[in-house]
């Protein structure tokens, strides 16, 4: 399925705009930086992720304002390789902030690509399927601003980004709250596949693969992956594991369905649901 081609995102364009802005060419800024051209070149293409030190020395050459130096910093602190413990993101308002923080890097991406084996992607999930799903484990005021968080994070989807995301029909066969929940789910997937700037592909249960799969992960241009367990939610930014996962997406991307045939599939089973109310 064809897409726009995605623009840049935000990190690397901010800094090459600013270099530019400042009449210096990548080699004479890495020399008035103390860095290599290299450094600044994978600053500038997503390769790396600047430090805070680097970014306030590629500012002060720059002579970019503070906004943009903010901007820059809260936009790497972000990307930075990490991981968050579920304690920790689960405790009070612990959860609407880590989606809050994911909205972030997805708004500061040009290209998204998720793979999600066991329930629907955050971003293609109906409100009533978010709040089934989010509702054992959270309840209440906390249930009703995760959900309220899931869904303003979709609005990144009538956007000129580009997305591509990849299910396994397990995913619709794990039956969240009820058979009119996963009907709405269903067909609300089967809209999804008409646009434009979203490749989404789901791989038949009847598709024979040989590779295992493990866990979900979502990856954010070519400089950092997320990945989600029962425990904890990780960013990884190094560019050989990055690189990996890009690998895998394409392998299980290989498998699926697209188009047509997508939405096929998503009919089928919105009709095996219709058969059990």
């Amino acid at each position: 399925m064809s897409s726009p081609a995605p623009r840049a995102d935000r990190l690397s364009l901010t800094l090459r705009q600013l270099r530019r802005r400042a009449d210096l060419s990548g080699v004479e800024a890495a020399r008035r930086a103390g860095m290599s051209q290299a450094t600044v070149s994978r600053f500038e293409t997503g390769k790396r992720v600047p430090t805070e030190a680097d970014i306030h020395t590629l500012c002060v050459v720059y002579g970019a304002s503070a906004d943009a130096r903010c901007e820059l910093l809260t936009i790497a602190e972000d990307l930075r390789a990490g991981s968050t413990s579920a304690r920790v993101v689960l405790h009070h308002h612990g959860a609407p902030s880590m989606q809050a923080r994911i909205g972030r890097i997805e708004s500061i991406s040009a290209r998204i690509r998720s793979f999600h084996p066991a329930i629907v992607i955050g971003l293609l999930q109906t409100h009533d399927y978010a709040r089934a799903l989010l509702s054992g484990r959270y309840a209440g005021r906390e249930l009703d601003a995760m959900v309220a968080a899931r869904l303003t994070r979709q609005q990144i989807l009538d956007s000129d980004r580009k997305f591509h995301f990849v299910l396994t029909e397990g995913v619709l066969r794990w039956h969240v709250g009820s058979p009119q929940i996963m009907i709405g789910q269903a067909e609300h997937l089967a809209t999804l596949v008409e646009l434009p700037n979203v490749a989404l592909g789901i791989v038949p249960w009847t598709r024979p693969t040989n590779r295992p799969i493990l866990h979900a992960f979502q990856i954010y241009d070519e400089r950092a992956v997320m990945l989600s367990t029962e425990t904890s939610v990780a960013l990884i930014t190094d560019a050989r594991d990055v690189a990996d996962f890009a690998t895998r997406f394409e392998i299980y991307a290989g498998f699926a369905d697209y188009g047509d045939a997508a939405r096929a599939v998503f009919k089928r089973i919105a009709s095996e649901y219709r058969g059990m109310v």
